[in-house]
């Protein structure tokens, strides 16, 4: 079958983010197509430089016992095929060279979802299986890891392009984008259980174990899952308002402004002060109420 052609590509309108839709008031999709154009330049402009910072700086911090950067880092590298992806979309109106970049555009975003499982498991595995995972995490075995992710991607566009129709693509890849969800889920569970049991992990760490994991939830939740919905309704031809598709679509674009604050939460210092206030906030609303109840005084009705 022919991948890039632009009937297949209307069935990805959400998923595979398409843009070009019918809309009987032509100047009100113009305006909007240009807001979207110039958003998603400002996106482009301010991710590529910081992306870029953010990789060098974790780059240094990838060690023999710290294998933790080593997923954002590629996380933050399909982000980057994303952006590249968005600039031929932005730039370019020849349809094979748009259809290209939409087919990079989604390997980007699957890689991206799958470095976001890693980073999620790896933090989970510091606080449920300190031990295992201490003698376990080497960076040949994250390597491994990332080259699989890696290969998913683009295995399918390989099998898309020769042999899937474009509805089986779409579930195929609708399934592959909800996979993460119950992952996040349990990995977040978890770790609050496992929290208390873990006393070689210092406090600060733990903050920030958690910081990660609520992030990752976050950020997929809010820029990834709408799409997927969008995409459930297309599979099931259910209509609904084109403005929402539109949304949706922005919405992936930012996920590389996102990710950039999982670099934050890698590094070591306001990060902490944050994650310390505002656990000493909770605690002392806690303090305050518990006080509040034994300082009540006790009538007797008798």
């Amino acid at each position: 079958m022919d991948y890039f052609n632009t009937s297949q590509n209307e069935s990805f309108n959400s998923t595979n983010f398409t843009l070009d839709c019918d809309d009987p008031d032509e100047e009100h999709n113009n305006k909007v197509k240009f807001i979207m154009h110039v958003v998603t330049c400002i996106i482009i402009t301010i991710s590529i430089p910081l992306t870029l910072a953010a990789i060098y700086a974790l780059y240094s911090l990838v060690q023999n016992n710290n294998v933790a950067p080593i997923y954002v880092i590629n996380l933050l590298i399909s982000d980057l095929i994303q952006l590249c992806a968005m600039i031929f979309r932005e730039t370019h109106e020849d349809e094979v060279m748009i259809d290209i970049s939409l087919c990079v555009h989604t390997g980007g975003l699957m890689a991206s979802v799958g470095f976001m499982v890693c980073v999620a498991l790896e933090r989970f595995l510091v606080i449920a299986c300190p031990l295992w995972y201490r003698f376990r995490r080497t960076i040949k075995i994250s390597v491994v890891i990332c080259a699989i992710v890696w290969a998913i991607p683009f295995v399918y566009i390989l099998t898309s392009y020769f042999w899937l129709y474009p509805k089986v693509q779409l579930i195929i890849l609708i399934i592959f984008l909800l996979l993460p969800l119950p992952l996040f889920i349990f990995f977040l569970s978890g770790t609050f259980k496992a929290l208390s049991a873990s006393m070689s992990v210092p406090t600060e760490e733990k903050r920030r174990i958690v910081g990660v994991l609520v992030l990752v939830l976050l950020i997929y939740t809010l820029m990834f899952l709408p799409n997927v919905i969008c995409s459930v309704h297309d599979v099931l031809d259910i209509r609904y308002d084109k403005s929402l598709g539109r949304l949706t679509y922005m919405l992936l674009k930012l996920s590389p402004l996102a990710d950039l604050v999982l670099y934050i939460f890698m590094r070591k210092g306001a990060i902490d002060k944050l994650l310390a206030s505002l656990c000493c906030c909770r605690m002392d609303s806690n303090e305050d109420s518990r006080s509040s109840v034994a300082m009540t005084p006790c009538t007797d009705s008798a």
